[in-house]
């Protein structure tokens, strides 16, 4: 990414940039940046002599510039910050460490984001806040198909005139976008991709190469109707992804949520809700109907039948084929899917609690060994059971219409249980 062109849109010159250079980037999601800390800094002559230390307001400011540099990819507008959320500082800074910043980008409402930033120093923790960065477009919307000066269009691009593109969006070559599209802020819409039918895109979406969305769906019952696809913010959608408009017996619309990566070759299907955060691998696939909910996992060339539910931080394996509703928090491999016990390394990952990682497998073993009903019932027997997530996934089996996948392997329960 152009380093210098994103920092020139911070509110200040030299010598206030505290960022050397970004070491990872995935647009929309996440920067990983270094401020190599010298002793040459002019803030240490006075902060403290004979003792040099960074300030904390700097180190806030450091976390703000790698934030700007997130914001700012599509490449219009400023962003500075607004205010900071829960600061802890944990570590001194000195001259010669080397300050590790990484921000993933939260929620986002008009002109305001909201971001939570980590400084490391040798895989330490420094310091950690959360930031409220005001961002400001460089122009209003306009209601035209191209915006002068504000949304780049390529040459070779068919965009209806009726169809709405927010400001620092980029539509690459041959790309066709239809007349009822809205499309928001700081898009960037790959070559020969198409939009359209009623489709509404959030802001700051990657929608990469030969993407189709909108397009009426493959269901023999669909007359024509007017019908939507909604996708929100931050979404990663790669090469070949399908996802077609709803149908008037399904509700009428296919929705995502914010923050989600569709690899390449994925299908959503007619009125199908996927919520945020969550991963699609390659060519995974789901029928209509189907529901993913927040931070699920669907993996390649899967596929979920009609009117089934993804649980929450579920995870469905490769090749598998979900017949039925996928538990939340749990592994289902295989076809048809079987459980192969607790997702701890998801869990891990997304931040849980050992305790909490230890209590769902009580749970889950109270599953393997039981039928649904007497394994339920010992759940909701057991006061060290009653946590927000073992009611949930309480409450996902009991409200099931298509029935839980609860098959287990064919190997030793004992096994799987504790896997």
């Amino acid at each position: 990414m152009d380093l210098l062109s994103s920092l020139d849109r911070l509110c200040f010159r030299y010598p206030s940039p505290l960022v050397d250079a970004v070491l990872e980037h995935e647009p929309g999601r996440r920067v990983a940046a270094v401020k190599n800390v010298s002793v040459n800094e002019d803030f240490f002559q006075g902060h403290f002599p004979g003792e040099p230390l960074m300030p904390g307001v700097l180190m806030i400011e450091t976390m703000s510039q790698v934030a700007t540099i997130l914001l700012m990819e599509g490449g219009v507008g400023r962003a500075w910050l607004r205010g900071v959320d829960n600061a802890k500082f944990r570590a001194r800074v000195v001259p010669g460490d080397r300050l590790m910043v990484e921000v993933t980008a939260g929620p986002r409402r008009g002109p305001i984001a909201r971001l939570k930033a980590i400084a490391t120093i040798d895989g330490s923790v420094a310091a950690e806040a959360e930031l409220v960065m005001g961002v400001e477009d460089a122009g209003p919307r306009a209601e035209g198909g191209k915006e002068a000066g504000k949304a780049d269009v390529h040459a070779t691009a068919i965009v209806h005139p009726g169809a709405r593109i927010g400001a620092g969006t980029v539509v690459g070559p041959y790309v066709t976008i239809g007349e009822h599209v809205t499309i928001g802020r700081n898009n960037r819409i790959g070559a020969s991709t198409v939009i359209d039918g009623l489709t509404s895109i959030g802001d700051d979406n990657h929608i990469f190469p030969m993407t189709s969305i909108g397009l009426v769906p493959q269901d023999l019952k669909f007359g024509g109707e007017l019908t939507r696809v909604v996708i929100g913010d931050r979404n990663q959608i790669r090469e070949f992804v399908t996802i077609h408009r709803g149908t008037r017996g399904g509700g009428g619309v296919t929705s995502i949520g914010n923050h989600n990566l569709l690899m390449a070759y994925a299908h959503i299907a007619h009125d199908c809700h996927v919520g945020d955060d969550t991963i699609f691998g390659n060519a995974a696939t789901l029928a209509g109907h189907v529901l993913v909910e927040d931070f699920a996992n669907v993996g390649a060339y899967s596929g979920v039948h009609q009117f089934c539910r993804v649980g929450k931080y579920a995870f469905i394996g490769g090749y598998s084929v979900v017949t039925k509703d996928a538990l939340p928090y749990v592994k289902s491999v295989g076809n048809r899917a079987r459980i192969y016990g607790i997702n701890s390394i998801g869990l891990i990952r997304r931040g849980f609690p050992q305790e909490a990682i230890t209590k769902l497998r009580r749970a889950y073993r109270h599953l393997a060994h039981s039928n649904t009903s007497r394994a339920l019932a010992q759940i909701e027997k057991d006061p060290a059971l009653q946590t927000a997530e073992i009611r949930y996934l309480v409450e996902f089996i009991r409200s099931s219409k298509r029935g839980v996948g609860l098959r287990r392997p064919s190997r030793r329960v004992e096994e799987v249980v504790e896997d």
